[in-house]
């Protein structure tokens, strides 16, 4: 589905859906913009790079 960066914290997550991604620690991470995610983990809020649509 597309990768993203984590500005945050360097890392990079692979996008699961429209509204998921996972990290290289296995972190779930939740869209709550198009440049941010939330760590479903720690709660904290993570820039990322873009979560462009693909339609």
């Amino acid at each position: 589905m597309g990768w993203l960066f984590d500005f945050d914290d360097g890392d990079m997550a692979m996008k699961m859906s429209d509204d998921m991604a996972m990290d290289s620690d296995g972190n779930m991470m939740l869209r709550m913009g198009d440049n941010m995610a939330m760590d479903m983990d720690s709660g904290e809020l993570h820039i990322t790079s873009s979560w462009d649509d693909e339609d």
